[in-house]
């Protein structure tokens, strides 16, 4: 059921679709409905929680619109695509022990995760497939860093007469994370801008703050170390996009 605020207007009758399933999205979509998230404890408790799960969220977003930009010429910008695929890696990580964390409270009947509530239907049976879907991509860019051009067009198994490798895997993965991270995304995207900004809580800032934005701070920090480690090994892909596939010729230098 959505929560009037004292002092607004009630929402303008719609339509409504007549699917409950459905029509809790929408609502949740659009910002008629939230969760009443407890604030307990030094650090906010499910309110605090729900806040770094918002903050992790908009960060992927930003990081994934950059990685989207490089698929404009992966080929001149493919340092930029491993580094931002291993930012993603950092932040996605954050995020999925975030809503990992909420998902073990409330199933383990924490009081204050049981009166703030699940999120709809619909978005409990996505988010799994979105958790897959980041782990599959990310994954397999990973894995192509780590196996090198030869390897990862080696064919893996053949289906229908068509050729799989890793390359292709990764290029599969991301089509269906596109898909459902969209999905996600269109449903998330206000509630997540609401509860990162305080929104619903304008009398005082959420306790805890400072330690949520160190948490998003050090894997920001373990993910730029962790690029600056996995970029060398990216070195054959990047060989290749300049012609020398057995590697570059002495006295060579990337520009």
């Amino acid at each position: 059921m959505p929560h009037s605020r004292p002092g607004h207007h009630a929402p303008v009758q719609r339509r409504p679709v007549g699917v409950e399933a459905i029509d809790d999205v929408l609502d949740e979509a659009v910002g008629r409905r939230h969760r009443p998230d407890p604030v307990i404890g030094r650090t906010a408790g499910p309110a605090g929680n729900a806040q770094l799960t918002a903050w992790t969220g908009l960060l992927l977003l930003a990081l994934a619109a950059v990685e989207l930009v490089t698929l404009i010429d992966v080929r001149g910008l493919l340092s930029w695509h491993v580094v931002v695929g291993v930012l993603l890696v950092a932040v996605a990580a954050l995020k999925i022990a975030s809503a990992g964390w909420r998902f073990l409270r409330y199933y383990g009947r924490s009081r204050p995760y049981r009166q703030a509530g699940p999120p709809p239907l619909l978005l409990r049976l996505l988010g799994p497939l979105v958790v897959l879907a980041t782990v599959a991509v990310l994954g397999t860019g990973l894995w192509l860093i780590a196996v090198g051009p030869e390897s990862g067009r080696t064919t893996l198994v053949t289906v229908l007469g068509r050729r799989i490798d890793l390359l292709s895997l990764h290029q599969a993965s991301f089509l269906l994370f596109a898909v459902v991270a969209g999905l996600h995304l269109l449903a998330r995207f206000v509630p997540a801008v609401v509860l990162a900004t305080e929104r619903g809580h304008r009398d005082r800032r959420l306790r805890g703050r400072g330690p949520r934005i160190a948490v998003l701070v050090v894997a920001l920090v373990a993910g730029a170390l962790a690029a600056a480690l996995i970029l060398p090994a990216a070195a054959p892909w990047r060989d290749e996009q300049h012609g020398f596939p057995g590697g570059p010729p002495p006295g060579f230098s990337h520009r």
